[in-house]
């Protein structure tokens, strides 16, 4: 058995307190009585109640669950679509610049993309709002969706879509009825990825929002520059709890499934 060495302690101890020593604070301080973030005055809520009656922050965080989820629905399914023909269709005329065109997002800088579609939606005349980010966010995260996606369908058993054929299933029966199921975890995987990526997004709204549809991490953005407010880590305290919540519920999720999978592995065995 390979022993940890005292080195690699001290590195992760370090990167540890790096990453979140930072959010303690922030989570300490969203409890301070004082208006100054910087000067520990007792202990208080009031903070959340403010922000709760904050209607401009409430206002962009519905702008901001809406985005998430409509953009994140659609690049699923573009993703999944665009990621079953990379996968199963072997080469075809076009591949390669199909294949770049998917996966072009990840490397772009999001300045360039944000620009760029900004300069599509003047020449078309979409005028800039909610659908303008929508579209936007559809494009940057359908790429990751589809890397999750294809991952799953190269590991994936083509005999069990051949034995629903052979037993009289249409090819969309078979894919809705097998192969759905089957890589349904990276599915749902690629939408989460794609729901946060578009809940952390900053540059490309910037460049496809419009004055009526500002999303929370803009509205963030602009008041931190006028000044860190309490309010501000009021609520990325709720956003920390949220993510910690989200993540024990997958981790215990997650689990359990494997615990399943095991089982009925041994039970099939015996």
């Amino acid at each position: 058995m390979n022993r940890i060495s005292s080195f690699n302690i001290v590195s992760l101890t370090l990167g540890f307190a790096f990453l979140y020593i930072p959010m303690i604070i922030l989570v300490i301080y969203s409890f301070n009585e004082s208006k100054l973030v910087t000067v520990w005055a007792g202990f208080s809520t009031k903070w959340y109640g403010e922000l709760l009656r904050n209607e401009s922050f409430l206002a962009a965080a519905w702008v901001t669950l809406k985005v998430a989820f409509f953009s994140s629905t659609l690049a699923t399914i573009l993703g999944t679509m665009a990621a079953y023909v990379m996968v199963r269709r072997g080469r075809f005329a076009g591949r390669t610049l199909f294949s770049g065109m998917i996966y072009a997002p990840l490397v772009m800088p999001e300045v360039i993309t944000g620009l760029s579609l900004l300069l599509l939606f003047i020449a078309i005349g979409l005028d800039r709002g909610v659908l303008t980010i929508v579209l936007a966010h559809t494009t940057f995260a359908m790429c990751y969706v589809s890397v999750v996606v294809s991952s799953r369908l190269v590991s994936f058993d083509q005999s069990l879509e051949e034995a629903a054929l052979d037993l009289g299933s249409t090819p969309f029966e078979a894919f809705r009825l097998v192969t759905i199921p089957i890589v349904a975890p990276a599915v749902l995987s690629g939408w989460l990825l794609a729901f946060t990526l578009s809940l952390d997004d900053l540059i490309i709204a910037s460049f496809t929002s419009g004055p009526s549809a500002t999303t929370l991490p803009m509205k963030v953005w602009s008041s931190v520059r006028l000044g860190v407010s309490p309010e501000i880590n009021a609520l990325s305290t709720i956003f920390i709890g949220i993510v910690t919540v989200g993540v024990l519920i997958a981790s215990v999720v997650s689990k359990r499934a494997i615990s399943r999978r095991q089982a009925e592995e041994l039970a099939a065995e015996s």
